[in-house]
């Protein structure tokens, strides 16, 4: 009978071991279900990503697409910006009267002008008009209008005509601000260069702020643009654009040994032209800013004669007698020196190194300051070095001599 209750008992705990496995399987089992339950939810969240990703990167695909068209239409600027102008540049001819040994004789001269108002108001080169008995201004669809000559300014050789346009619509261009362009940007020429009408060259500037020495000027011009553009005889006067088609600059220069050009060519800023303009419309004349100085840029010789600190500033000279200069006590040269170069100048003079807190490299800061900032009567503040110190001298501007 015991042997029963034991094989009983161990049949029952045989059972019982089976049962736990049993659920200890099930619960396994579950287990792994749930597991699995937790991996294909994040396959399922994985695959939403990638689908996502998917359409992120054919959004990428076609932003790129769009990028490439934008490139493709900034390419045609030049294009957009001609069809934009065209109508308002025009081919001046001028006859002027020439006196040789044999002598009176007529010259006829040709250059670039575009509209500037609704008035009629044309604005170009005043070389190109320059002594003119006669001028005459031409559109593109080659209708012809006399011109008279309103004013000019010789020194920034800026000239204003007027045309009575009829019953024509005037397209005047609009000016852009120049002291925001900057060195490398692309700019736009269109003139008539030899004859050929409404040609548009294209470039960059060069350099900004340049000083240009002309034979026929009594000082030099400051502040011009200088630009790679291609420009020749006949482009003088025309319009230098942006690529929004603003005026940014009036041609007017190149620098050639024969004539023609040779990479290098300058333009007259809109910010000044702007002002020059207007004046002459208003008054038939434009007063320039002066101070009645003259001397030369201090360069590492002339620092190291004068014990200064660094090669920078501009060593006054000479000073006008009753120029404002003289009358706020500026200084010129008292000891004769010979430079390396061979040239002889007067050293001792005061030295300027900021004008009204700009600072001066050379003469050439002085004068587009004075050209952009001021105006006759204005007050501004040097800064000059006078025997080792440094002081500020307070100078009301005067009115260029004519």
């Amino acid at each position: 009978m015991k042997g029963l209750y034991a094989l009983a008992a161990i049949s029952l705990t045989i059972s019982l071991l089976a049962a736990f496995g049993l659920i200890m399987v099930h619960y396994r089992l579950m287990s792994v279900d749930s597991e699995l339950s937790t991996i294909s939810s994040k396959i399922s969240k994985l695959e939403d990503r990638v689908i996502k990703l998917g359409e992120s990167l054919s959004e990428l695909t076609s932003n790129r697409s769009q990028q490439v068209i934008v490139v493709k239409e900034n390419i045609t600027a030049p294009e957009r910006v001609y069809e934009l102008v065209k109508d308002s540049v025009v081919m001046i001819k001028a006859v002027t009267v020439v006196t040789t040994f044999f002598g009176k004789s007529y010259q006829h001269v040709e250059g670039s002008g575009f509209v500037y108002d609704e008035e009629g108001h044309i604005v170009t080169n005043y070389h190109v008009v320059e002594g003119a008995v006669k001028i005459e201004v031409y559109f593109p669809d080659k209708s012809m209008y006399a011109a008279k000559l309103v004013g000019a300014d010789s020194y920034l050789d800026i000239a204003v005509l007027k045309i009575d346009a009829g019953d024509r619509v005037l397209k005047p261009l609009t000016l852009g601000n120049s002291s925001e362009l900057k060195v490398g940007q692309p700019i736009i020429a269109v003139g008539n260069p030899f004859g050929f009408r409404g040609t548009l060259t294209t470039g960059v500037i060069s350099q900004l702020g340049r000083l240009l020495e002309t034979g026929s000027s009594r000082r030099p011009i400051p502040d011009l643009i200088q630009i790679d553009a291609a420009i020749n005889p006949g482009n003088s006067g025309g319009p230098l654009l942006d690529y929004s088609g603003k005026v940014v600059g009036i041609t007017n220069a190149i620098w050639s040994r024969t004539g023609e050009f040779a990479g290098i060519g300058f333009a007259i800023p809109s910010n000044i032209v702007s002002k020059v303009v207007n004046s002459i419309i208003t008054t038939g004349k434009y007063d320039h800013p002066w101070i009645g100085i003259s001397g030369i840029d201090v360069n590492p010789e002339i620092a190291e004669l004068m014990n200064l600190s660094k090669p920078a500033g501009f060593l006054v000279i000479y000073v006008t007698p009753g120029s404002p200069a003289d009358k706020a006590g500026i200084r010129g040269g008292t000891k004769t020196v010979k430079l390396s170069n061979g040239l002889e100048i007067k050293i001792g003079g005061d030295v300027i190194v900021r004008i009204n807190g700009v600072k001066v490299l050379g003469l050439g800061d002085i004068l587009a300051y004075l050209e952009e900032k001021l105006r006759p009567g204005d007050k501004t503040d040097l800064t000059i070095i006078r025997d080792g110190r440094e002081m500020k001298v307070e100078i009301v501007v005067g009115k260029l001599p004519i």
